[in-house]
């Protein structure tokens, strides 16, 4: 396998989170440089996907497929009523 080119990032843990990050390298017998590294891309992942589904939100909203508040509104209060409404499109 190919060596990738790495950086060295510091950053200040609070005590807490360092304890748990050692208990769990120590379970799961891994490092924990390797345990900081799944955590943080993981974390990227899901910040990229977060920003992804925004731009995907904003260009509907852009494109006018919206559904007015009023109608999710009715919508949610019928959930719990003897004849629930269908969901707004």
């Amino acid at each position: 396998m190919a060596q990738v080119e790495t950086k060295v990032l510091t950053a200040h843990v609070p005590l807490p989170l360092a304890e748990k990050i050692d208990q769990m390298a120590a379970r799961l017998e891994r490092s924990r440089g390797w345990i900081v590294k799944q955590a943080l891309a993981a974390w990227v992942d899901q910040e990229e996907e977060r920003s992804r589904l925004t731009r995907e939100a904003l260009a509907d909203v852009d494109a006018g497929r919206v559904i007015d508040h009023s109608s999710v509104q009715a919508w949610a209060e019928s959930l719990g009523a003897d004849q629930t409404l269908p969901l707004p499109r």
